[in-house]
C-alpha cells in the first residue's frame, strides 16, 4: 500500500471515531424516567419566564431530537419542586411523569395518551382542605371551594389542549401546589405551568405514547436546579 493511501485511511478512521458534537441533553441527565420518550423544558436561570421545550425519542441506544418550541414558565420564574409553595407563580423544577391529557377541544388526531374532555362542570381542585386536592373533580367536590379551584372550561385557549404534569400528584403534599400542566400559551407567563404555542401542543399530543413512558424534565441551564441533575 502506498504511503499516501495509508495516511488517507488513518485520517478517515480518526474522523469516524471523532465525536460529532456535544452529547444530546438527555445523555447528560442523571435520570430520564426510564422510558424512550422525554420532554425537556429548560430556562437559562431561575428568574427566567421563557425558555425552550424539546421532545426526544430514544432510538438505537441514543436520544434523538424530534421537535422543539419556545416555552413559557411561571411569572416568578422557576424553583426546586421539593421546596415549592402554592400560589407563588413559580414553575417547579424536577423530573415528572405525564399521567394523562385533557382539553376543551377534542383530542388532536393521533393522540395516544388517555384524553379527558373538559365539560362545563369540570374543575381542578386546589383547595388544601379538600380530599380532592390536586385532582380533577367533575362536578366540583362538595368540600372543594370554587375560589380555591380552577374551573377548567373558563381557561379557553390555554386549556384547549394540555398534559397533566405529575408534580405533587401521586401523593399530594398540601401547600406545595396543584394544577401544574403543559398547555397552550396564554397572553404571557404562566401561574406555574409550562406553556407552548398551540401547534406545538398539538404535535406533542400526536407524538406522546404512554407505551413509551414519556416524562418531562424541567430545569435551568446550570446551578442547583440544572436540568442535568434530574
Amino acid at each position: 500500500m502506498r504511503l499516501g493511501a495509508a495516511v488517507f485511511l488513518v485520517s478517515a478512521s480518526l474522523l469516524t471515531l471523532a465525536p460529532s458534537g456535544p452529547p444530546a441533553l438527555p445523555e447528560r441527565m442523571a435520570d430520564t424516567g426510564g422510558g424512550t420518550q422525554l420532554i425537556t423544558a429548560q430556562a437559562s436561570r431561575t428568574s427566567s419566564t421563557t425558555g425552550t421545550l424539546t421532545w426526544w425519542d430514544r432510538r438505537d441506544g441514543r436520544w434523538v431530537k424530534t421537535g422543539s418550541s419556545a416555552a413559557r414558565f411561571g411569572a416568578k420564574g422557576l424553583v426546586e419542586g421539593g421546596s415549592r409553595r402554592q400560589g407563588t407563580n413559580t414553575t417547579p423544577t424536577g423530573l415528572y411523569d405525564l399521567p394523562y391529557a385533557f382539553g376543551i377541544k377534542a383530542a388532536p388526531r393521533g393522540t395516544k395518551a388517555p384524553y379527558r374532555r373538559v365539560h362545563q362542570n369540570s374543575w381542578w381542585c386546589q383547595d388544601n382542605d379538600s380530599r380532592a386536592y390536586n385532582r380533577w373533580t367533575e362536578p366540583r367536590a362538595a368540600d372543594c371551594r370554587a375560589a380555591e379551584s380552577e374551573h377548567l372550561i373558563s381557561y379557553g385557549t390555554r386549556y384547549a389542549y394540555a398534559l397533566v404534569i405529575g408534580f405533587n400528584y401521586e401523593r399530594p403534599v398540601r401547600g406545595r401546589g396543584a394544577g401544574i400542566f403543559l398547555h397552550v400559551n396564554g397572553r404571557g407567563a404562566t401561574a406555574g405551568c409550562v406553556s407552548v404555542p398551540r401547534d406545538a401542543m398539538q404535535r406533542i399530543l400526536d407524538w406522546a405514547d404512554p407505551a413509551r413512558r414519556p416524562h418531562i424534565a424541567i430545569g435551568t441551564a446550570s446551578g442547583p436546579t440544572s436540568i442535568v441533575r434530574y
